[in-house]
C-alpha cells in the first residue's frame, strides 16, 4: 500500500477510535483519559494493531498536546490570583505535597525503580487531575458547594507547584554532572521566576499586544508566541509546558476568555493524541507485570489524597459530608501525572515507570469519579461567590 495512503488510514483510524472512546466514556459519566490510554496500548508495540507510519506525526501531536494543556491551564489564572492563592493555601498545599509525593517516592524505591525514577513517580502520585476534577464538580452540581473553594485552592497550589517541580525534574532528567544539574535547576527556577513576575505585572499590556479583532490572527499570534516561548524554555532546561503555562498566565481578562474559546478544539484533539501516544510507547506486557505496584500505589495514594482533601475542607469549617465530597473529588489523577511520567521515561532507564504511571492513571482517573459519586450529591444551601472555571480535558 502507498505510504501516504497508509498514513491517512492509520491516523484516521486512531482519531475515529478516540471519538468513539470519548462517546463511550461520556455515556458512563467518566473521564475519557483511561480509555485514551487503553486505545494507545491497543495500537502500540505489543498491542493488537501496531501503528507504524503515523507514529511520528502522533508523537509531534502529543508534544503539542502537552503545550496546549498547560497553556489553557495558565489562561484560567492571572499572576495576581496565583500569588493570592499561595498566601491563603500554603499550609494545606504543603500538607498535600508531602502526603501524596512522599508515598509515591518511597513506594518507587521499595519496588526497585531507583532514586531518580522514584522522584518522578512521586510527582505522578502527587498532583490531581485538574480536568477530571473540574468536570466532576460541574457534572455532579458541586460548583456552588461550600467545600468547592477549598478543592480549587488545592488545585491552584498544585498548578503553581508544577511550575517549580517540572523544571527541577526536567533538569534532573537531562543527567550530567552534579554541578551541571544544580546549575540547570537554578537557571530553570530563575527563568520561571522572571516570567511569572513579568506575567504578574505586565499581563494587561501583553494581552493588548497579542489580541486584535480577528480570532484568526489571535490564534496564529498566541500559538506562535507560545511555541517560541516553549522553545526558549526547553533551551533553558525548563519544560516547554511550563513556558506555555506562564504564557497563559500572561493573558488576562477578555483576551483570556476569547483565547479559551478558539483554543479548546485544538487542545482537545492534541491532548487526546498525547494520551494515545503515551499508551503507544507503553508495552502492555510490562503493564501486566506492574500490577502489584499499581494496586499498592492506587490504594495508598487514593487514601492519602482523600484525607488531605477532607482536612483542607475541615480547616475552613466544612461539615463531615462536605469534607467527604472534597476528599473524593481530588482522588483522580490524569493529564499532569502522565506529563511527569513522560518526562521521566528517559531518566528511568527502563520501561517500568511509564507502565506503572499508565496503569496508575487508568485506575485513578476511573476510581476518582466513582468515589465522588458515592460521596453524595447534596448541595450547599448557602451560595458563595463565583469561582474560577477550570479547563476540563475531554
Amino acid at each position: 500500500m502507498h505510504g501516504s495512503a497508509l498514513f491517512f488510514l492509520e491516523l484516521g483510524g486512531v482519531i475515529l477510535l478516540l471519538g468513539l472512546l470519548g462517546r463511550l466514556s461520556a455515556r458512563f459519566g467518566l473521564s475519557p483519559i483511561p480509555l485514551y490510554l487503553l486505545g494507545g496500548l491497543a495500537f502500540g508495540h505489543g498491542g493488537l494493531i501496531p501503528v507504524v507510519t503515523s507514529e511520528t506525526f502522533i508523537e509531534t501531536g502529543a508534544t503539542l498536546g502537552v503545550v496546549l494543556l498547560l497553556l489553557m491551564l495558565g489562561l484560567e489564572y492571572t499572576g495576581a490570583e496565583l500569588v493570592a492563592s499561595l498566601r491563603t493555601t500554603t499550609r494545606a498545599g504543603i500538607v498535600d505535597l508531602v502526603a501524596n509525593f512522599v508515598p509515591g517516592f518511597l513506594l518507587g524505591l521499595a519496588f526497585g525503580l531507583g532514586f531518580l525514577p522514584s522522584l518522578f513517580l512521586g510527582g505522578v502520585t502527587y498532583i490531581s487531575s485538574s480536568g477530571v476534577v473540574a468536570k466532576l464538580l460541574e457534572d455532579l452540581g458541586w460548583t456552588g458547594n461550600r467545600e468547592t473553594p477549598a478543592v480549587l485552592s488545592l488545585l491552584v497550589f498544585e498548578d503553581l507547584a508544577m511550575a517549580v517541580i517540572l523544571p527541577i525534574l526536567g533538569a534532573l532528567a537531562l543527567g550530567g554532572t552534579l554541578l551541571g544539574t544544580v546549575a540547570s535547576v537554578l537557571a530553570a527556577l530563575a527563568a520561571v521566576g522572571l516570567i511569572l513576575l513579568g506575567a504578574t505585572r505586565q499581563s494587561a499590556r501583553f494581552s493588548r499586544w497579542v489580541f486584535s479583532a480577528s480570532d484568526e490572527f489571535n490564534l496564529l499570534t498566541l500559538l506562535g508566541v507560545t511555541l517560541v516561548v516553549a522553545g526558549f524554555a526547553e533551551q533553558l532546561s525548563v519544560s516547554a509546558g511550563v513556558g506555555a503555562f506562564l504564557v497563559g498566565i500572561g493573558v488576562s481578562g477578555e483576551a483570556a476568555h476569547r483565547a479559551k474559546r478558539f483554543l479548546e478544539p485544538l487542545r482537545d484533539l492534541f491532548a487526546a493524541m498525547f494520551f494515545v501516544f503515551f499508551g503507544l510507547t507503553t508495552d502492555p506486557a510490562v503493564l501486566i507485570g506492574a500490577a502489584l505496584p499499581i494496586a499498592v500505589l492506587a490504594v495508598v495514594t487514593g487514601l492519602s489524597k482523600y484525607y488531605t482533601g477532607k482536612w483542607a475542607a475541615k480547616r475552613v469549617g466544612i461539615g463531615e459530608r462536605g469534607q467527604a465530597r472534597a476528599g473524593s473529588a481530588l482522588i483522580a489523577r490524569g493529564e499532569f501525572s502522565i506529563i511527569i511520567a513522560g518526562l521521566g521515561a528517559s531518566a528511568a532507564g527502563d520501561d517500568r515507570l511509564p507502565a506503572v504511571a499508565a496503569g496508575y492513571v487508568i485506575v485513578m482517573a476511573t476510581a476518582g469519579p466513582i468515589a465522588a459519586r458515592f460521596a453524595g450529591r447534596q448541595k450547599s444551601k448557602t451560595p458563595i461567590s463565583p469561582i474560577p472555571e477550570r479547563a476540563p480535558v475531554g
